[in-house]
């Protein structure tokens, strides 16, 4: 499983490359605008970024020379309806990864997100670790002290979102938006029952736990 982000202003394209790439195991967020795309590239880490070339408030381009220039390394694939010869160069040459032009067919999409996948580790966000702790992005793996620990998707993506952010504190409401963005029936009892399983499986240091109630304000992981 890898965490895609996906930044794209069609809203029916983007709700089919939601469904594909979830089908397919991955967790996806999606933004509509270029303002958007580099908050939550600031914030987050991805192991795939799509990324349209033209937008509301910017160029796919633009933020993707400003990502690079800023030590990005995520690979990219480009979305555009731009077939000339000349606009794949400025792309590519841009720190793009893939190319591919408007309209195509998912499955091509699906296999090129694959085959930058398959691309070496350094390449691509395989592995987090934290104490005792190691989480497998692409495998939807988790040690620890070496034994796996089963967790349910949602839990799993809790964790992932939680080691990404180490010392950062999360109101329930925040991990509600972060975690839960698509599912409408999900609560902030979702997100306190979420954390109270994920704690039972993970967190064995009970007088310095790993994930930590901040009264009144919300959870943060201690590394």
């Amino acid at each position: 499983m890898a965490k895609i982000l996906v930044v794209e202003d069609d809203q029916d394209l983007t709700t089919m490359i939601r469904d594909l790439l979830v089908y397919e195991k991955h967790t996806v967020e999606i933004v509509h605008c270029g303002e958007d795309a580099r908050e939550h590239l600031k914030m987050s880490n991805y192991d795939i970024l799509i990324l349209d070339w033209t937008l509301p408030d910017a160029t796919g381009v633009e933020i993707l020379k400003d990502f690079r220039a800023a030590g990005g390394l995520t690979p990219a694939i480009f979305l555009t309806g731009r077939s000339a010869v000349a606009d794949k160069e400025v792309g590519l040459d841009s720190g793009a990864d893939d190319y591919l032009t408007k309209p195509f067919h998912m499955r091509e999409l699906s296999a090129r997100v694959r085959a930058l996948l398959r691309r070496p580790a350094r390449f691509v966000h395989k592995t987090l670790k934290i104490r005792n702790i190691e989480l497998f992005p692409l495998d939807h793996k988790i040690l620890r002290d070496g034994v796996e620990v089963k967790l349910h998707p949602k839990e799993f993506a809790l964790l992932e979102f939680l080691m990404r952010h180490p010392s950062q504190i999360f109101s329930g409401e925040a991990l509600l938006s972060h975690v839960w963005r698509s599912d409408s029936t999900a609560s902030i009892d979702t997100v306190r029952q979420s954390l109270a399983r994920l704690r039972q499986g993970i967190d064995s240091e009970k007088s310095n736990p790993l994930i930590r109630t901040i009264y009144g304000v919300g959870y943060k992981l201690e590394p």
